[in-house]
């Protein structure tokens, strides 16, 4: 497979875009590509295309698009993951594997046995990075359209604002009668909510019910959040998606 690279720059037959910075450093000094190489780049907005590379110098790369590449990498499921903000690289790599595993947008909450609390500032820088993890998965996936990243907030919050509405809500919680794999139809959306490393408080699954979500489990066993994370999006997209 050749390179993909996520770009910003608009993308159409007989546009010429240059790269510089990382991108360009990227391009050069760590894949060594050369003039007349092609690679394939998207947006997240115009699909894919393939572009050749005609000019480089030590700081910029410049390449010319030729042609759109058809593209069916999308899930048809629209899956929304609201996941607690965990410790370390844990949220990175949930960002990184939900991307893999097509979720479209993720948004990620502060609660009340998280152990990561943010500023504004903070939450801004993180957002950032993680829709860089987000685009950097889709480089190496196949897909086109990076999920969104929502800036975090508490749950309360979101909560209140009602973003949920219109799809199939589940929560996971440990000991939940309704297996998540039982479920026989979903609606065209899905919402799953993901507690972090101590998973969530005993008011939060309150608000959660009140909010409409359902509780479902994983099985008998206590799974860390990364890996419930995973597992969550996995069934739901073997069984009503394109896994």
């Amino acid at each position: 497979m050749s390179t993909r690279l996520f770009v910003s720059a608009p993308l159409g037959n007989g546009r010429a875009i240059e790269l510089a910075g990382e991108q360009a450093r990227y391009l050069g000094r760590v894949l060594r590509l050369a003039t007349g190489t092609r690679v394939s780049l998207f947006n997240g907005d115009d699909g894919e295309w393939q572009a050749t590379i005609t000019a480089m110098t030590k700081s910029t790369v410049t390449l010319e698009i030729e042609s759109e590449i058809p593209n069916r990498s999308e899930s048809a499921l629209k899956t929304h993951l609201v996941q607690g903000i965990s410790r370390g690289d844990r949220m990175d790599f949930v960002i990184q594997k939900a991307t893999e595993l097509g979720v479209k947008r993720i948004t990620p909450v502060l609660t009340d046995h998280g152990m990561v609390r943010l500023d504004d500032k903070r939450a801004d820088k993180r957002r950032s990075h993680w829709q860089r993890i987000a685009e950097s998965a889709c480089e190496q996936c196949g897909r086109t359209r990076p999920p969104l990243i929502d800036e975090p907030l508490p749950l309360n919050h979101w909560f209140g604002a009602g973003h949920a509405k219109g799809s199939t809500q589940l929560v996971l919680q440990p000991g939940a009668s309704m297996p998540l794999a039982a479920l026989d139809t979903v609606d065209e959306k899905i919402c799953l909510l993901i507690g972090p490393e101590g998973g969530f408080s005993e008011r939060e699954y309150e608000d959660a019910g009140i909010a409409g979500f359902s509780a479902v489990s994983l099985g008998p066993r206590v799974l860390r959040t990364e890996t419930a994370a995973l597992t969550a999006l996995a069934l739901v997209q073997a069984k009503f998606g394109d896994l």
